[in-house]
């Protein structure tokens, strides 16, 4: 897979670092939901967690872009809008998060290629992560959509990381899902692949290795059990880390806050502990 084009731009002195012991740590920018979610507010959480990668979510993207919203557009006004937007505020934005030294690493636009999307929106989502600088896009698990974006993912070598809740299983990937094309991956959450399977996500991380797009770090219980503060459910979140580190796999891993607030906190709080505790299983 090829790096996305990049964007000169002049990084601050006191620019946020989340690559920890030589692995890549991130958030998906959904975990910031309970708070303020425009790209202005969005960067100010993520620089206060110390963290310089991101998967950004599409609404934040879009809201920024110049998208009707949601609740006052029809699906044609949106269509029309996603399909004749000028990529100058895209480039705005990637500014905007590249001179606070964050990069966005993956955008999440969770509907590409679902049944129905006509070509020309699944080429705007593709302009525009690469506009962003994105090496990838993620969506739910799909054959489906697998079967229609691999041509396309190949053509743009922007990756497509099928993301996974515990209807996964052990040999979810071995499976056709990836056959469609070179630029098909895997945004492996590995909080859900424990509580969907009652199994250490390692194995599959190390079958897979070379068609992860990133991880998504949390910790829940086995038996479907409940997200929990990293360090107190089931998942070997700082085994997944370490297995990264000492093996040299280059894929981001990104926090992904679900876990219930305690209620003196908030979620930037509860990101920057998270922060924390990936910094210690990695020293």
């Amino acid at each position: 897979m090829q790096d996305a084009d990049t964007t000169s731009a002049t990084t601050p002195s006191d620019a946020p670092n989340s690559c920890l012991g030589g692995v890549q740590i991130g958030v998906i920018t959904y975990s910031y939901r309970s708070m303020p979610c425009n790209a202005e507010a969005m960067l100010e959480h993520v620089t206060a967690c110390n963290i310089n990668s991101i998967e950004l979510m599409g609404s934040t993207i879009e809201q920024f872009a110049g998208a009707p919203a949601a609740d006052e557009a029809d699906g044609k006004a949106l269509l029309d809008w996603r399909t004749s937007v000028s990529m100058d505020r895209f480039e705005a934005l990637r500014k905007l998060f590249n001179e606070a030294g964050v990069t966005i690493h993956i955008a999440k636009f969770g509907d590409i290629g679902n049944p129905g999307m006509p070509d020309a929106q699944i080429e705007y989502y593709f302009q525009a992560a690469r506009t962003l600088g994105a090496t990838g896009i993620t969506r739910e698990l799909s054959e489906e959509a697998a079967e229609r974006l691999g041509p396309l993912a190949d053509k743009h070598e922007i990756m497509i990381g099928f993301h996974n809740h515990t209807q996964i299983t052990p040999t979810t990937y071995d499976g056709p899902i990836l056959s469609h094309g070179k630029y098909l991956g895997i945004n492996l959450d590995i909080g859900h692949y424990v509580a969907g399977t009652n199994e250490c996500p390692i194995p599959i991380i190390e079958k897979h290795r070379d068609r992860i797009l990133s991880l998504h770090l949390k910790d829940r219980k086995i038996n479907n059990g409940p997200n929990m503060p990293f360090g107190q459910g089931d998942t070997p979140v700082a085994l997944a880390l370490q297995y990264v580190k000492r093996t040299g796999l280059q894929v981001p891993a990104d926090i992904e806050l679900e876990y219930t607030l305690p209620d003196d906190s908030d979620a930037v709080k509860e990101v920057a502990k998270c922060v924390s505790f990936c910094e210690e299983a990695l020293a």
